[in-house]
């Protein structure tokens, strides 16, 4: 059974930072990607970064690129989201998400339809 779980949200005053932390486990595949999704009230779904297991790419969303960084711990089956210089429009549920593959068909995207797996979320709240 595959598990995610997000911890680390919170509360935090407009240019201070946050971490998130995913724990993943239950993948099968050799290779897996792992995004974090956010959702805002009242707007949709978007997509904030994803990495790849294999080889640590990344990819990030422009509203979050040059602020925010995702990486993983393998020997913790952890992926984290360091969130700098937090803007008010960054308040959100945040969500961690999986998707497994062959390695060498990982595609590194945040495209929701691709993954399969989600936590629960976890609320970030930034004031100004």
């Amino acid at each position: 059974e595959v598990q995610i779980v997000e911890s680390g949200g919170g509360l935090a005053q407009a240019g201070r930072s946050l971490r998130l932390s995913c724990v993943v486990s239950g993948l099968i595949f050799d290779d897996y990607a792992i995004g974090w999704f956010r959702q805002a009230p009242g707007k949709e779904r978007e997509g904030v970064s994803c990495i790849r297991r294999s080889d640590g790419e990344t990819t990030y969303s422009d509203s979050v690129k040059g602020r925010f960084t995702t990486s993983f711990d393998n020997a913790k089956s952890t992926v984290y989201l360091q969130m700098n210089n937090l803007k008010p429009e960054d308040t959100a549920v945040y969500y961690c998400a999986a998707y497994e593959a062959f390695s060498g068909t990982v595609v590194v995207a945040t495209t929701e339809w691709r993954f399969d797996y989600w936590g629960q979320g976890t609320q970030v709240t930034v004031s100004s």
